[in-house]
C-alpha cells in the first residue's frame, strides 16, 4: 500500500502526529503494536485533563487520529527498507510504501538502528538522535517521543509528536504548516 506517511507507534507521540498528518490531508498509516506503556498509567498531570486512565487516553488518541483521517493498523513494524522513492515499512501482514516515516515507538530503537538511523547515549540508554525539528540522519525518517529521549510524561510526548509532525508537514508542503480550529 502506498501512502504519504507511516507512523510507527500509536501512543501519545504517534497518535498526536497522526492527528496532525490526517488533518493535513496526508494519507497516513498509524501502526499500533498494542503495547503502549501509557495504557498502564494514571494521567492527572496533563493540561486540561483532570484525570484519566492511561488506557482511556491511549484509546481516545487512536480514535481521534482515525477521525482526523489516519488509518490505524494493529501491527508491529519489523523492518524499514529504503526504496527509490522513500521507504517500505514491513509488518507481518503488509508492506507500506511512503516517502516519510515517523518513528514514535516508545523505547524501541532497534528498528531505527537497522534502518541506518544514528543513536545517541543518555541516562544509561540509547535514543534516536534527532535535530531540533525531529529529523534523523536518514532523510525522510523522523522520530518523536520517548524513543528520542524526551520525558515519558504524556503531555511531553504528545506535544513532541505534534511538534515533529508540524515540522515534517512543513517540509512536505514546502511552507510552514499551520492547523488551527476557530469557534467563530
Amino acid at each position: 500500500m502506498v501512502v504519504d506517511i507511516v507512523i510507527i507507534g500509536a501512543g501519545p507521540a504517534g497518535a498526536s502526529a497522526g492527528i496532525f498528518a490526517g488533518r493535513a490531508g496526508k494519507k497516513t498509516v498509524l501502526l499500533d503494536n498494542d503495547r503502549s506503556g501509557t495504557s498502564k498509567a494514571w494521567v492527572g498531570n496533563h493540561y486540561a485533563v483532570m484525570g484519566v486512565t492511561g488506557f482511556d487516553l491511549y484509546e481516545t488518541g487512536k480514535l481521534q487520529a482515525q477521525k482526523c483521517g489516519a488509518q490505524l493498523v494493529t501491527a508491529e513494524a519489523i523492518a524499514i527498507e529504503p526504496t527509490d522513492t522513500g521507504f517500505c515499512v514491513v509488518t507481518e501482514e503488509e508492506v507500506y510504501e511512503a516517502p516519510y516515516v515517523l518513528i514514535a515507538s516508545g523505547p524501541g530503537r532497534e528498528l531505527a538502528e537497522q534502518a541506518g538511523v544514528e543513536l545517541k547515549s543518555g541516562e544509561g540508554r540509547s535514543y534516536i538522535k534527532v535535530d531540533a525539528e525531529g529529523r534523523t540522519n536518514v532523510p525522510g525518517i523522523w522520530a518523536a517521543g520517548l524513543c528520542t529521549g524526551v520525558s515519558m510524561h504524556v503531555a511531553v510526548t504528545a506535544g513532541d509528536g505534534a511538534r515533529v509532525a508540524i515540522h515534517m508537514l512543513s517540509e512536505m508542503n514546502g511552507k510552514p504548516y499551520v492547523d488551527h480550529d476557530m469557534m467563530c
